[in-house]
Order: C-alpha cells, then sequence, then structure tokens
C-alpha cells in the first residue's frame, strides 16, 4: 500500500469527515468521487490513514506512557491521566480520541456506503467492504476498551446529511462488542489471506480472526478467542498464513525486518521529500541526540528495566549486586554518577563501577540492550543531523554537541532504542517525524501470547508454557525454557503461568502499546499504577495515581452538551 499513501495528498482525502465543530465538508462524499475502481481504492487508502493519528493508534502518545514501564511526565497529553488530575473536560487526550476514532469509523462508513456505486466486480466490491468492516472493527474496540459502551453509527448514517441530528444513545459494553464481533465476521469471510507488492499493508483475513481473537480475550470468551488464534498458530484449514516469529528481534522495529512473517497487521508508514506519511518515533521516543532531535514524549521506566531477567531466566534485582541500592537514593545516585571536564566535553571521572554496571546490563535478556538504551552504552544517533556515536552517561552537563545523550529537564532515566532511527538511517531520513518504519498493531508474538493466556484460563498449563517458551526461545532471544530445570524456572500451577504472561508481555511488547489495555483488562490496574516513581538516581519525579473510576475514561462532557440522548457517564465520574 505504500505507493499508494501519496494519493491522499493529490485527492485532498485527508479531510475529517467528522468534525465536531463545524459541517464537514468531505471531497469523498461528493457525487463525483464514487465512479471508478481508482476511486474505491484512493477511498481506501484513506480510510487507512487515522490509524497514523496521534490520538488513536500511531506513535506519538504511546499507550505505554500510561503503565508503569513508560513515562510521560512533564510533556504533552498524559501528565493529568498519570497524575489523577484530569476530569471530562480535559481536552487532549479525552475528547481528542473519541473525535479520532469516530473519524476513522466515518470513513469505513463512507466505503460502505458508497462503493456499490463504483463500476468494478462484485468480488472486488466484497473485499473493500471487508476492509471496511475491518477498520471500523478497529476503531470501535479502541473506543470499547477506553470508554465503555458507545453510541453506534453504521453505514446507515450519512454524515453529509444528519451531522447535526446524530443524537443516537450509548449502546452497552456488551451491545458494542458485539457490533465489533459482527463487522470482523463479516471481514473475515471476504479477506484475503496475503496482500502482495504495492498492496502489503491492507488488512487480511488473519488480522480479522486475530482482531476477533483479541476482542474475545478482553471479553473474557477464552474457548472462543483460543479457536480464533488456533486458526492463526496451527492453520488447521491450511489458508497458508505463514505466520512465524522473526529470527530477529531487534530487526522488527528497522526496516530490516519489514513485512516479515511475524507481522499480522501494522501501520504503514514511508518517507522521503513529498512522502512525509511516516512515524514520529526520532521526535516522539527518540532523545536530543536522535535525528533532529527528540522530545522524550515516551521514556522507559527503570520498573520496566528491572523486569528484565538474568540471563539465567532467575529474577533481576539490584540489591544482588549492591546492597541497598533498592532502599537507598543516594546508593542509586553513587552508582550511576560520572563527572564530566570543566569545558562538558569528555567524561572526567567514570562512576567506580562502570565495568560492573555494564557486566549487569549485559547478563541480562537480550531483549533488554535491544529495546533500551542503558547507561554507559552507546547509541548511534546525531548531533543535530548529522550521524554520530553517542554514549549515555549520567552527568551534569551532558549534551549531544559533545558525544552525550543529553538529560531530559534534569531526570535521568533509561531511553528507548527500540524503534528508534539509528543515525540518518544511511540518509533515507529527512525528518524527525516520519520514519519509513511501520508499527505493527498485532504480531505473532503478541497472538502467540495472548493464546498461551486463554490456555492457561482453560486450564491448559502445558500448553500455555510452551507457547511462552516459543517467545523467550527465538534465536536473538534465547532465554531458558519454563520449567527446564532450575526452581527460578517454575511455572506449573494457573497463578504461576499467569505471572509469567504479565512478565512476558511487558518485556516483549514494550513500546507497542499494549501495557495499560492488559493491566486495566487483568484487573491489575490498582495494584500496578499506585506508586512515587523514581528515576535511575534515586530522585523523585511523580506520584502515579490511578483510581477505580480510572478503568474507563470519561466520555467528554462536550459530548453530553451536543447531545442529550447520551445517556449515563462512566461511573465514579
Amino acid at each position: 500500500m505504500k505507493k499508494y499513501i501519496l494519493l491522499l495528498a493529490a485527492a485532498g482525502l485527508m479531510t475529517s469527515c467528522y468534525d465536531l465543530d463545524q459541517y464537514p465538508h468531505d471531497k469523498m462524499s461528493s457525487g463525483t468521487f464514487w465512479q471508478t475502481e481508482e476511486h474505491a481504492h484512493q477511498g481506501m487508502v484513506a480510510m487507512y490513514a487515522d490509524l497514523r493519528n496521534e490520538n488513536a493508534f500511531g506513535a506519538y502518545y504511546n499507550h505505554d506512557a500510561l503503565s508503569e514501564i513508560a513515562m510521560d511526565y512533564n510533556n504533552w497529553q498524559y501528565p493529568s491521566v498519570i497524575k489523577g488530575t484530569y476530569t471530562e473536560r480535559s481536552g487532549g487526550i479525552i475528547n481528542s480520541k473519541w473525535q479520532t476514532c469516530y473519524d476513522g469509523i466515518f470513513r469505513a462508513n463512507l466505503m460502505l456506503q458508497n462503493v456499490d456505486n463504483v463500476e468494478m466486480s462484485d468480488d472486488l466490491k466484497a473485499v473493500y467492504k471487508g476492509e471496511a468492516h475491518f477498520i471500523r472493527a478497529l476503531f470501535y474496540f479502541h473506543l470499547l476498551d477506553f470508554y465503555g459502551g458507545v453510541p453506534l453509527y453504521d453505514e446507515t448514517t450519512i454524515v453529509g446529511n444528519e451531522f447535526m441530528n446524530m443524537k443516537k444513545s450509548r449502546s452497552t459494553a456488551e451491545e458494542t462488542r458485539q457490533f465489533i464481533l459482527n463487522d470482523l465476521d463479516a471481514a473475515v469471510d471476504v479477506l484475503p489471506v496475503k496482500w502482495e507488492g504495492s498492496e502489503y499493508g491492507r488488512a487480511t483475513r488473519g488480522a480479522a480472526v486475530a482482531l476477533r481473537g483479541k476482542v474475545k480475550l478482553f471479553a473474557k470468551d477464552y474457548e472462543g478467542a483460543k479457536n480464533d488464534f488456533e486458526e492463526i498458530v496451527n492453520d488447521p484449514q491450511g489458508r497458508g498464513y505463514g505466520y512465524k516469529l522473526n529470527d530477529s528481534y531487534p530487526d522488527l522495529f528497522t526496516l530490516t525486518a519489514d513485512q516479515c512473517a511475524e507481522i499480522i497487521f501494522s501501520i504503514q508508514a514511508i518517507n522521503g521529500t513529498g512522502q512525509e506519511f511516516g512515524m514520529p518515533y526520532a521526535l516522539r521516543l527518540g532523545t536530543r541526540a536522535s535525528f533532529a532531535g527528540g522530545w522524550n514524549n515516551c521514556m522507559p521506566t527503570d520498573i520496566l528495566a528491572d523486569m528484565y531477567e538474568n540471563k539465567d531466566g532467575s529474577k533481576f534485582n539490584w540489591n544482588d549486586y549492591f546492597p541497598g541500592f533498592n532502599e537507598s537514593a543516594e546508593i542509586q545516585k553513587n552508582t550511576f554518577w560520572a563527572t564530566l571536564t570543566d569545558d562538558n566535553t569528555a567524561v572526567a571521572t567514570y562512576p567506580a563501577d562502570k565495568d560492573k554496571i555494564r557486566q549487569i546490563y549485559e547478563d541480562r535478556d537480550p531483549r533488554m540492550e535491544q529495546t533500551l538504551i542503558t547507561p554507559y552504552s552507546t547509541y548511534y544517533g546525531c548531533n543535530g543531523r548529522d550521524p554520530r556515536m553517542i554514549e549515555y552517561v549520567v552527568a551534569t552537563g551532558v549534551n549531544e554537541a559533545n558525544g552525550f545523550i543529553r538529560d531530559n529537564l534534569g531526570h535521568y532515566n533509561y531511553y528507548w532504542r527500540k524503534f528508534v532511527p539509528e543515525g540518518d538511517m544511511d540518509g533515507t531520513l529527512v525528518s524527525r517525524e516520519n520514519s519509513p518504519v511501520d508499527f505493527p498493531l498485532i504480531r505473532y508474538a503478541d497472538v502467540l501470547l495472548m493464546l498461551a493466556e486463554c490456555y492457561n484460563e482453560l486450564d491448559r498449563q502445558d500448553d500455555a508454557v510452551a507457547l511462552i517458551n516459543q517467545v523467550r526461545q527465538r534465536p536473538s532471544t534465547h532465554m531458558p525454557a519454563l520449567n527446564s530445570g532450575p526452581a527460578w524456572l517454575e511455572a506449573r500451577s494457573k497463578e504461576e503461568v499467569f505471572q509469567r504472561i504479565v512478565q512476558e508481555r511487558a518485556v516483549e511488547l514494550a513500546c507497542e502499546g499494549h501495557r495499560f489495555s492488559d493491566l486495566r483488562r487483568w484487573g491489575l490496574a490498582m495494584e500496578k499504577l499506585n506508586f512515587p516513581y523514581t528515576d535511575i538516581i534515586g530522585e523523585q519525579r511523580y506520584t502515579r495515581v490511578f483510581k477505580e473510576r480510572d478503568y474507563l475514561f470519561p466520555v467528554p462532557a462536550v459530548e453530553f452538551e451536543r447531545n442529550a440522548n447520551l445517556g449515563e457517564q462512566n461511573p465514579g465520574w
């Protein structure tokens, strides 16, 4: 699909079809548009466009920053949610996520409303409809996850005619979920198993089946979810899915493994002069030492870093290496702190245990250093746009101009290596907002872990462990298998296996936006998301607050003012 993404600009199809502030003027809804197969194709591309939006699934505001494994404290939209001070009138994330999802829904509805008018075969029309059902389901599932039941507008709603009268009441969560499942059933029936060449990135049968399984899993329909995930993993009908784990974990988040067999559905990206439809990894996830200077909108926490096991599979604990470390901010700072020369151009003194620190990190689950930039490691970054090797030194006065990662407003944290571009990507990167690396929404490792969860809930612990071990033992990870000998690898009971799933999903899927939803659906958010957060030198930076009400976002207050039929606000708001 990448070469067709440019048609968005040429056809003027980026205009929102759902604007809360003014009557929409959507160019795709005119009587002159929906006539040819090329029109249908352009409409299809526009339908996928909102997936990249910062308030939906794009990486601008990674949802992991709402969990314990990442943070967004000083920047942008999430601080009020993290600190528990947001309300139904908080603009940003609360209003914009709602609006963005409905933008995507109405783009899908436009396809369903108009594709039958296009001159092409019925088989092709069916495929376009299937894609629209998939996209609509994806956006409604996102709304369900964050807001609960919502008003359901299908293709019978013509936005251009009914904009001022779109005043449906909220459907229940169960009704919303069934609507989503019906959409996915329709998509599964008609979508192809694969798209080739320039069409890669469009929704497939596998993507629809996997998403349907996820919807069922979130509803605790473990048997139904199992059946869907088993179709992906076992392919009992011989459909030729061909999904498998990529041998290299870090390659998944670069161009090296683009379109590999592990990716089931991803947001497509492209960059280059006149082709700025990429993902803002350098800007939002990167440091000031990333291409053109990143803003650290989302940073990994030391909570995530400490989750990565030792290479032998035992649990990591700083106290095993530096007694009293966990209890003493002074010990933490002294362990990591360096000093620079007076002109800040070189390291005057490294910490006394620098070599020990590096060994501690290198003796961990390989995914740690493939995911995070850790203290006293190097990163191929940039000074502005000029590629150079950068060292992460924990000290005052560090700056990318002198070859160091600049601290984030005096905070000393871990930084993302995963997704963040190296250098200027050999000259292919032209803006920090537009990396050409796709963003995975569903990948095979995620499906394996969700199927493991189903097996565990259905008292098939051995089968669950076998799937977890597949993920742990991909060639580039090669962590010891569970139940392979040492006591610390034992996982036999349902609770033991569940805790392994909680752990494995955190470290395998870090920076992919799953954690906040996982904690809420497991009922663990109250336990995991109330804590004072300190950075790696022991300085307290904020207090994370999560209340019972926070299991769902509030429906934006402005929506109740526009629609008296909307019904009740979410509990606690």
